[in-house]
């Protein structure tokens, strides 16, 4: 009988990146910095631990309506994490195009590259 493709690799399947979820712009009382994005990173609770991820690449990817010249519908923005944000594990990224305000809630991808170990 042959195994299904998800069989073969459910013990060896690994990923390089920790999931995120994007909460927000930083925001003041009266203004929002749309190009400051706030991420939650899964099992992340402490401004030390977040510590870790400053430096490390960041991906939002999405699906667009057309098919672009790569043969794909999915898009990425790219950014980089700048710093820890409070006390509770949240980060603050830069991204090469600000991020949609309709990504808000939405999963990105924190990579673990580059490394500093």
């Amino acid at each position: 009988m042959v195994k299904k493709l998800s069989e073969k690799r459910a013990g060896n399947a690994f990923r390089t990146y920790q999931k995120a979820t994007f909460l927000g712009y930083k925001r003041s009382n009266t203004n929002q910095y749309e190009n400051q994005a706030l991420l939650k990173v899964q099992g992340l609770e402490t401004r030390p631990d977040a510590q870790f991820y400053v430096g490390k690449r960041c991906c939002y990817v999405y699906k667009a309506k057309t098919v672009d010249e790569k043969g794909t519908k999915f898009r990425t923005i790219w950014g980089k994490v700048a710093a820890p944000h409070g006390t509770s594990g949240v980060v603050k990224a830069h991204f090469k195009k600000n991020l949609p305000s309709s990504a808000m809630g939405a999963r990105v991808r924190v990579m673990l590259y580059p490394s500093r170990i």
